[in-house]
Formats: structure tokens, sequence, C-alpha cells
């Protein structure tokens, strides 16, 4: 008798594969922002045919980072002023009302792996590359001690179309420094248990890297 597969240990479709190859091409710039994709290359490359490719960019595509032009095929996004700005300030109020959960609900445990984290962040004070991925793993796991899954579905969205922006804050002199003096400051008020000062202080980050993003 044929043993039944549980849906959970079922294969992922080529297309969600394919998408995952995509976006680190995008991430790491072998696709730059604003440049059109070639198919037709892409599908010789990945040694597929171009159907799954396609449902790979429209999953893209609902991401924001890829746009679909008719007649013309698909270009990877690109971030304009106004749309960094608008990003900040959703991640600002996002991320400032997860601080204030997290300073208020997180048990001594979740504050423990957050300032594991943040030692990580202290030892790749000179290395942009591991404290930019360092960074984002302190902003999730944040996220996710903070609870609700939709605040955090919406900011992992975000912070992939951050992605796309050429000035990205931590690229600029000096930021590194600065966005680790305000991470010390923003896990102190954690510990301390602190809503207010834990969400203003959040705010300000994000303040801060859009400055320099600018």
């Amino acid at each position: 008798m044929n043993a039944v597969v549980a849906p959970s240990l079922a294969r992922r479709a080529l297309y969600e594969d394919v998408a995952d190859r995509l976006r680190a091409q995008i991430f790491s710039r072998q696709l730059e922002p604003g440049g059109w994709i070639d198919e037709l290359k892409l599908a010789a490359e990945y040694g597929i045919s171009r159907t799954p490719l396609r449902e790979a960019l429209k999953v893209l595509a609902v991401e924001g980072l890829v746009t679909m032009r008719p007649r013309r095929g698909a270009y990877v996004a690109e971030m304009s002023r106004d749309d960094v700005a608008e990003v900040y300030h959703l991640l600002a109020l996002l991320e400032s009302d997860a601080a204030a959960d997290v300073a208020r609900n997180a048990s001594d445990e979740d504050l423990a792996t957050l300032q594991r984290l943040h030692d990580r962040l202290e030892k790749h004070a000179r290395q942009r590359d591991a404290f930019f991925a360092t960074n984002e793993r302190f902003h999730l796991a944040l996220l996710q001690v903070a609870g609700n899954r939709w605040r955090q579905q919406i900011v992992t969205d975000l912070r992939k179309v951050m992605k796309l922006n050429r000035h990205h804050s931590l690229f600029k002199q000096g930021r590194l420094a600065d966005s680790l003096a305000e991470h010390r400051a923003l896990m102190a008020a954690l510990l301390a248990r602190e809503p207010a000062r834990a969400a203003r202080l959040m705010r300000e980050h994000f303040a801060s890297g859009l400055e320099a993003a600018a």
C-alpha cells in the first residue's frame, strides 16, 4: 500500500524555490533596481521553463520587489525618496508599538534572547554586512516577542522592500556606530521595562535612519 505523504512534508512548488533564488539575486544586486528581468536568460540559467519563472515573478510583484509592465515584461522595483520616507514612517509606527509591547509584556527569557542578539551587534560594530544581518534579526526577533502576527507580517514585507533602497542608512559613514548606540539605549529601556521610553527610542532610531538614507 502506498504511503500517504502529510501536507507538511510535501515538496515545495518549483516556483517557490525560483522566487527564493530571484529574491536573493535582487537583494545581492545581481539584479539591479530598475533593471529589466530577462526571462529567457534566467530560465536557461535555472534550467527551467518560463512557467515557474513567471509564477515566481508574480509572487515578487505582490511583495513589491518586481514591477510587471504590459508588453514590456518584468523589472526590479525601484525605491524613490518618497517611497523610502513612507516605508520608514510605517516601520517607525509599527516597530515602536512592538517595542512598547515587549517592554510591557516580555518574559525574562525573551529579553535575554534580545540581549544576546544585541551582544552580537556589539561584536559586529566594524563589519557592515554582519551588522546589517544581525540588526535585521534583532528587529524581527523583537516583533516575534511582541506577538501580533499581522504586524509581524507587514513589517517583514516592508523590510524586504527596503532592501531595494540604493542608499540604505547603514551604508553611510559613521551610521553603524550611531545605530549601535541607539540599540544600546533601546535595549536598556526594554530591560528596564519602560514602554513609553522604548517606543520613543525606536521612533528616534528610524528617524535617524531615514536622515542617513536621504
